[in-house]
C-alpha cells in the first residue's frame, strides 16, 4: 500500500512560498500512489511523468529555501544545504526505478517529505518568523 499525507496547517514553517512548495509535493507524492493503484502501461508512464515533476519541485524548492535562509543569515543553513545534496543524491543514482519497485519509491519519497517538513523546514520556522518580527 503506497503512503499518503496531506497537509495539515501544524506543518506550516510560516512562508506562503515554501508550504506552497511544500503542500504541491505532497501532492505529487499522493499522485504517485494513484499511479501505482491504477494498473496498466498508462500508469507506468503517468508514475513517470509525475516523478519527472515532482524531482523538479524538489529542486526548486531547495533553491528557494536556501536562498531564504542564506538573505536571512539562517546558522543552520550547511545543514539545509547538507540535507538537499543527500536528497538528490539519493534520489538520482540509488532510489531510481531501475533499482526499485515503483511502491518503494514512492514511500521512499513520501516519507522522506513528510520527514523534511515535520522536521528540518520546522526547525527554521521560529528562526523566520524573528525575522520577519525584527
Amino acid at each position: 500500500m503506497p503512503n499518503r499525507f496531506f497537509w495539515n496547517p501544524d506543518y506550516s514553517v510560516g512562508n506562503d512560498t515554501l508550504d506552497s512548495q511544500h503542500r504541491a509535493i505532497l501532492a505529487q507524492c499522493n499522485t504517485l500512489a494513484d499511479c501505482i493503484v491504477d494498473a496498466g502501461p498508462q500508469a507506468d508512464q503517468e508514475f513517470q511523468t509525475v516523478l519527472n515533476a515532482l524531482m523538479a519541485m524538489a529542486a526548486e524548492h531547495f533553491s528557494a529555501e536556501e536562498a531564504m535562509l542564506s538573505q536571512w543569515g539562517y546558522p543552520e543553513l550547511q545543514a539545509q544545504q547538507d540535507e538537499h545534496d543527500e536528497f538528490d543524491y539519493l534520489a538520482n543514482e540509488i532510489i531510481t526505478t531501475e533499482n526499485f519497485e515503483k511502491i518503494e519509491l514512492q514511500r521512499f519519497l513520501a516519507l522522506w517529505w513528510i520527514g523534511h517538513i515535520v522536521g528540518s523546514a520546522k526547525k527554521y520556522r521560529a528562526f523566520l518568523q524573528q525575522q520577519v518580527g525584527a
